[in-house]
Parts: structure tokens; sequence; C-alpha cells
């Protein structure tokens, strides 16, 4: 654990800034689905120093990044926003998702409001959202509603991120800010840009069985993990290539010199791929002394291995539960408002722990409205 911490940058000292260190570390986590209200609350202030907002919103707007739910809702009614599995991609990359996500996709039913908003961007195409309300003819509340409603469905997109960050706002919470009189830009729908359908990808056939789709699949999990075998991918999405697949690609891969097979990963049966790169990282790990440095983290974040690559019970990968990291190794969780010890601490060391679980990460003060 402490090489995949350092390799996604949680404990990188100094950790990058700006939209160019974001774009790196979203080229890293592509594809990968986590609870709407993670992504700016836990997931990315944990690997880019002092994040802001700000520097999503450029990356979107530019057209270099894509937000999206892949995913398909598990019943037949989507759940609500906040929890759902949102996915931050290269746009020019969608393509390639769409084409493994959509084998599982099954009907959603939506209410007479989201269809009305459907309908609208079938008709009229990307719209800003004062069109939206006038084509719809639904007052302001309606109409987001069934935004949050497409949103969950996996239906729509919005040219920004500030499109999915207002609806995770709570109506309570926005209607605080305008009797202060305080209007914050960052979640305005009016400037999330443009919203748009997320339209089906034509398959001919299972993406699966085409060696050159799920090789683009292949190099995005080594960008993620560095080392690739079958058991860290346990937390990725259930329509992503099988292992045999994947298996074929990465032993050719390896044949080619592209890729390093071996034994990297103690107590993991099984083959084992990485990149070269993250080879020699590896070695140096081994050799470097523990300093008892803590990493605190959310159950929603990729990161999210426990019982997995390491002994003991898995947590939930959900956004309220957390935990602690000691040199990489598991020593304390957070779920059901419950702490649990999973090693033997110190009374000052219990209460350092608890303190890291119950702290969040340094999430700019624009994020952290999302939770008043």
């Amino acid at each position: 654990m402490r090489f995949l911490l350092e390799w996604q940058g949680v404990t990188r000292d100094p950790k990058g800034e700006g939209p160019q260190s974001l774009a790196a570390a979203l080229e890293q986590l592509e594809g990968f689905e986590v609870p709407a209200i993670a992504w700016e609350r836990d997931v990315l202030p944990a690997r880019l120093k002092g994040y802001e907002p700000a520097w999503l919103d450029t990356l979107c707007l530019s057209g270099r990044v894509l937000w999206a739910r892949l995913d398909a809702p598990k019943g037949s009614v989507a759940g609500p926003v906040r929890s759902t599995p949102i996915a931050l991609l290269s746009r020019a990359h969608l393509p390639l998702w769409r084409a493994f996500s959509q084998r599982q996709r099954s009907e959603v039913t939506l209410s007479s409001s989201a269809q009305a908003i459907a309908g609208q961007l079938t008709e009229r195409g990307a719209s800003f959202f004062d069109e939206l309300m006038r084509g719809s003819g639904l007052l302001q509340a309606q109409a987001e509603s069934a935004l949050g409603e497409l949103v969950a469905a996996g239906l729509v997109s919005a040219d920004s991120f500030g499109g999915l960050r207002a609806l995770l706002l709570p109506m309570e919470s926005k209607r605080r800010l305008a009797a202060r009189g305080r209007r914050i830009a960052l979640f305005g729908l009016e400037e999330a840009g443009r919203w748009s359908l997320l339209r089906p990808v034509a398959a001919s056939e299972d993406p699966a069985a085409d060696p050159a789709q799920v090789e683009q699949i292949a190099w995005r999990l080594l960008q993620r993990y560095g080392v690739v075998f079958r058991r860290i991918l346990t937390r990725e999405a259930p329509w992503m290539p099988p292992w045999h697949a994947l298996l074929r690609v990465f032993r050719r891969l390896e044949t080619q010199g592209h890729v390093r097979g071996g034994r990297f990963v103690a107590g993991v049966t099984g083959e084992q791929y990485a990149l070269p790169d993250a080879v020699p990282l590896m070695r140096a790990m081994r050799q470097r002394t523990p300093d008892g440095a803590l990493v605190s983290l959310s159950a929603a974040d990729p990161l999210n291995l426990l019982g997995i690559v390491t002994p003991g019970e898995r947590l939930a990968a959900l956004p309220a539960n957390r935990f602690v990291l000691r040199d990489g190794v598991p020593i304390a969780t957070h779920a059901a408002g419950e702490v649990k010890f999973l090693v033997k601490l110190t009374v000052p060391e219990e209460w350092t722990v608890r303190n890291a679980l119950i702290r969040r990460g340094t999430a700019a003060p624009a994020v952290a409205q999302l939770h008043s």
C-alpha cells in the first residue's frame, strides 16, 4: 500500500497543484467511478495541494475532461445524486468506456419532469439550464430535480463540473445562502454551461472480444496502479474486461517489452505485471525506513483496498466511512459512527488516529459549502 499511496500522489511531497497536476491525477483515475459527493470532498484534495474547484471546471470547459455515470443503476429507478457513481475521463475516451459499460445497461423509469427535460435535449441538442426550463415549462426546482434524476440514471452530463456540483448542494443550503444575499457562481446551474445527452455508443460486438479495446483498458489500469494483478481489480466496475482477456494483453505487452512480469507484491498469487517505471519505485519502497506517517482517506477512494491487498476485513466503499494507514498499513477504520482499531495503540496514538479519522481532507472552502 505504501507504493500505491506514492504512485497516486497521496504521500508525494510536494504534492502537485494547478490544472495540469489535476489532469495528471485524473489520467490515473480515469474510468473509476466514485460517489459524486466524494470527488471534491475527499478524493481530489487527497492528491493535490490546495485543491480548487475552478481547476476541474477549467479542464471540463476546455473539452479535455468529461464527467458521467458509466455504471447502470441497480434498479429501475435511479438513486440520489450524492451517492451516484461518477467517473471523470478524457472526452476522447468516452466511446471506449461507454462501449464496455453499456453491456449491462438496463432501462430506467423516469418521472414526467425528467422525460420533459430529456425530450428537450433530444429535440434541441445541448442546451443551457434556462433554455431547458423555458422549453419544458418546468419551474426551476422541478427542472433541477429532473436534471438530477437524469444524471443519476447516467443519461446526461454538462460542459462544466459546476453542473454536478450545483446538484450536490442541498436545497436548504441554497436557500440559506440566498437569504444571506450570497451568490456563489461555483454552485449555480446557470453557470454550468450546456447540458447534453450521453448518447448510446453503437457496438456490433462485445468490446471484450476486441484485443485493441482491451489493450486500451489494460494501459489505463497500469497507469492507475503501477502494478496489476487479478485481486487488485476487485474494486473496478463489474463491466470491465474479464481477467482472462486482460491477461492475454499483458502477456503480449510483456513479450513486446512494454511491461514487466514478475512477483512484485508478496502474498499475492497469480501473474503480476508492472510498468517499467514502477519497478524501481517498488524496490526503493522496500528499502525505505518507516516514518510512522498517517494517511486518512475516505472509503470511497480508489485506494480503499482493505481486505483486498491487505489482510483483514473489507471496508464498505461509502463516502462516510474512513480509514487510516500508517506506513501503508491499515490501523483503524470509521464506519457507521464506530471507530475500530486494527492494531494495538497507546492512548495518545488512539487519540491522534481518531482525529485523523474524523478530520476531512484539505478541501477548498467553496467545496465545504456542500456539507453545510
